[in-house]
């Protein structure tokens, strides 16, 4: 398939996980993809910025829209995680949360915005999660940063429709990507602590970095010419079932 063909794409956070499967399954589809994160590699156009740091961000989008020729498809993946109960994070840890998961979407798309009002096919998808609709254990800092993401998708969507541009986001169940073998590392049993990650989920196992892709990659492109303002939860089923437990 080749519908992003001759389209210019900007994944953030896309050195690893979920950014970097988004970034491959868009370049297979025909886009020119650029890549921005604090470590981008080598397999696409690479650069590096600190989603924090307006300047670092206006300069990588700049850049990355001279090396592609414009900005069609945005696709505000990178963040950051959190565990604790509301009372076991500092301000300065909900500050610098919030600062990267959901101002840092603000500084990339505010950044992007010229390119993609000159875009004939403008979307923006924004990486949220399961944890911005369902209650979770030990993710209250976590779940307030995408809880923001969900309504920040909306509002965007809402200011920029009659521009042209898209915006919707992923809620992806959890995923099994490099950050969250890194928090069942930190887990007393990590074996037992992944094995209840994946009851969580009526499937009963983990969600894919490729499956996220798959969902990033429709809503950027022509076939989802009619989708704004959407969620689209892939999570095994997480978010809408109630199914018996397992005998």
């Amino acid at each position: 398939m080749a519908e992003l063909s001759g389209l210019a794409a900007v994944v953030t956070g896309g050195g690893s996980g979920i950014g970097l499967a988004a970034a491959r399954l868009l370049a297979e589809r025909g886009a020119n993809v650029a890549v921005l994160d604090l470590k981008p590699g080598e397999e696409f156009t690479g650069l590096s910025a600190d989603v924090t740091d307006d300047a670092s961000v206006r300069l990588a989008i700049d850049k990355a829209a001279q090396a592609l020729g414009g900005i069609d498809i945005l696709v505000n993946n990178a963040g950051i995680g959190a565990i604790g109960a509301v009372d076991d994070n500092t301000d300065a840890q909900w500050h610098h949360v919030f600062d990267v998961n959901v101002v840092g979407i603000v500084r990339v798309t505010r950044a992007a915005l010229p390119y993609l009002r000159a875009s004939r096919h403008a979307a923006v998808v924004n990486t949220c999660s399961i944890a911005a609709t369902a209650g979770l254990p030990q993710r209250a800092l976590y779940s307030a940063t995408k809880g923001a993401v969900l309504s920040l998708t909306l509002a965007m969507a809402a200011d920029h429709v009659r521009e042209g541009i898209r915006v919707n986001c992923v809620n992806p169940g959890t995923a099994d990507t490099p950050w969250v073998g890194r928090l069942l590392d930190q887990a007393d049993d990590p074996a037992a602590e992944r094995a209840a990650l994946e009851r969580r989920q009526p499937m009963g196992r983990l969600v894919s970095a490729d499956e996220v892709a798959a969902g990033i990659a429709y809503l950027a492109s022509p076939l989802a010419a009619s989708v704004t303002g959407t969620a689209l939860a892939i999570d095994g089923g997480m978010a809408g079932l109630r199914i018996r437990p397992r005998p």
